[in-house]
């Protein structure tokens, strides 16, 4: 038995809280509104849950005190905008290494920080942060209908124990160390649900609904990808399966919100009428600041957008939407990447991988990914994500990810670039992409031969001894010091 307390009592909270009792663990609920555990408490139902009803065992306290000592996991699922002043409010009662699981989904507009980041920005200690999100409704939760959902964790081992904890006959927990994606996935969703509801709302029928999932998750993707975030999250349950159950379903409070704009009702009344907080709207000014920052066309994003809080009339927006440039849905270099893949496991092609960061690319860059493609017939290269570099190794590149990744794709010896996001995904990269042969430089010899438990080859290369990024930076600092500034303007380029 575990002891869990759950911050936060709407649908979501309960529906969770009810479940891990029934399993067994002592949970203890908490709410910054008194007379929301008052009801609770006394009555055993939640007004949005018909039919449900809270077991005995399930305690419930208006102390932040209680609910966050002593206690195996906490999970916040509290509204996404009140998520920093819980965490605030939890802060003098967190231990350090506490497990803390976030199901409350978005992205905060000032920071963009995800919710997982802005819980950690709020406490003095160091915990293990994990997201859990899915194509869940917590009515179905709530009455056991088989469920499937991810435990998102950088360490793969506290995703493993929350997963072991969640999972029941009506639960099916998977894991995944993307946690950004995950995150990003459940942000974008709600757009995305709304702008299914709008179309519904114009009287549009199961073709546009459709329309609108798929290229909705060619959004996300392409922004997730442009973040470094993993490519396969957005085709699992946080991404492709949540978005679907949303997206389709009477459930989803973003979904009939958005049918009610549709039908002309403005977009505050609509809220109001919904009596529920709406998350796809609390997300719409974050998701567009990060397209604008990573350059990514988000076209149904800011449909929704014009129409939510542009004032647009819903019929206007669909009209241009549908009337944008001509395009193809198909990326040729992806098409290709896959279909080399895939003939290369049908014809016993050498798949070899190697990883690193490839700031201010140089020529010894190029020596190392030479001799690695040298090893095999395709090589993948594991490129540290923004993210990365500075939570884990505490390193500032001079281009962002999506710069090094179109440097090292113009590279001819590299055939594939994907993101890498924490120290623990290199065992599960040896399957995920049959590889024969992992290579790094020698000056991480010995470091990396647990991979040979995974069936492959372990090859150190030796660097080119007279290049390297830190010691450019430095020489270039140093010139920089001793000589004057000379400007194009400067320059006669036509001396006679």
């Amino acid at each position: 038995m575990s002891t869990i307390g759950v911050l936060g009592a709407g649908t979501w909270g309960i529906a969770l809280a009810r479940m891990l009792t029934n399993c067994g663990h002592d949970v203890v609920v908490w709410s910054a509104i008194e007379s929301e555990i008052d009801e609770l408490s006394n009555t055993r139902k939640h007004k949005n849950l018909p039919g449900m009803e809270i077991p005995q065992e399930t305690k419930f306290t208006k102390s932040i005190e209680e609910v966050c000592s002593g206690k195996d996991i906490l999970l916040f699922a509290v509204p996404s905008v009140f998520v920093r002043s819980a965490a605030r409010k939890s802060n003098p009662y967190v231990r350090a290494n506490q497990i803390i699981v976030d199901v409350a989904i978005g992205i905060e507009p000032e920071t963009l920080l995800t919710l997982t980041q802005v819980i950690q920005d709020e406490l003095d200690n160091p915990v293990h942060l994990v997201t859990l999100s899915g194509p869940t409704h917590a009515q179905e939760v709530a009455r056991d209908v088989p469920t499937m959902i991810v435990s998102a964790c950088t360490d793969l081992e506290i995703a493993r124990r929350v997963q072991d904890l969640f999972m029941n006959s009506c639960l099916r927990v998977y894991t995944n160390p993307d946690v950004e994606g995950v995150e990003l996935c459940g942000a974008v969703k709600n757009i995305i649900e709304l702008s299914t509801g709008i179309a519904a709302g114009l009287g549009c029928g199961d073709n546009m609904k459709a329309a609108l999932i798929t290229r909705g998750m060619a959004e996300v993707s392409r922004l997730g990808k442009a973040m470094g975030c993993y490519e396969q999250t957005f085709s699992g349950l946080a991404g492709m399966g949540e978005l679907i159950v949303t997206a389709t379903s009477e459930h989803s409070r973003n979904n009939r919100c958005g049918k009610l704009i549709g039908q002309g009702i403005k977009p505050e009344e609509a809220v109001k009428q919904i009596g529920m907080v709406v998350e796809g709207i609390n997300a719409l000014p974050a998701i567009l600041q990060l397209a604008e920052r990573y350059h990514v066309s988000m076209p149904i994003t800011e449909a929704v957008d014009e129409i939510v809080n542009g004032e647009q009339s819903p019929k206007d927006v669909m009209a241009e939407l549908m009337s944008r440039e001509k395009r193809s849905e198909i990326s040729t270099t992806v098409n290709y990447e896959h279909a080399l893949l895939q003939k290369g496991r049908e014809t016993g092609m050498k798949r070899v991988i190697t990883y690193g960061t490839y700031d201010l690319l140089h020529y010894g860059h190029i020596n190392l990914l030479r001799r690695a493609k040298a090893l095999g017939d395709y090589l993948i290269v594991v490129l540290s994500s923004d993210e990365f570099n500075w939570k884990e190794k505490h390193k500032k590149t001079y281009f962002t990810y999506e710069q090094r990744k179109q440097l090292l794709e113009s590279i001819r010896y590299v055939d594939l670039v994907i993101p890498e996001t924490n120290w623990q995904q290199k065992r599960t990269d040896m399957h995920e992409y049959h590889i024969d042969t992992f290579v790094m430089g020698d000056d991480w010899k010995g470091k990396f031969d647990f991979l040979k438990e995974e069936g492959v080859g372990v090859v150190y290369l030796p660097r080119t001894p007279e290049i390297s990024s830190s010691q450019m930076k430095k020489d270039l600092h140093d010139a920089d010091q001793g000589e004057s500034k000379i400007t194009h303007d400067d320059i006669d380029t036509d001396p006679q």
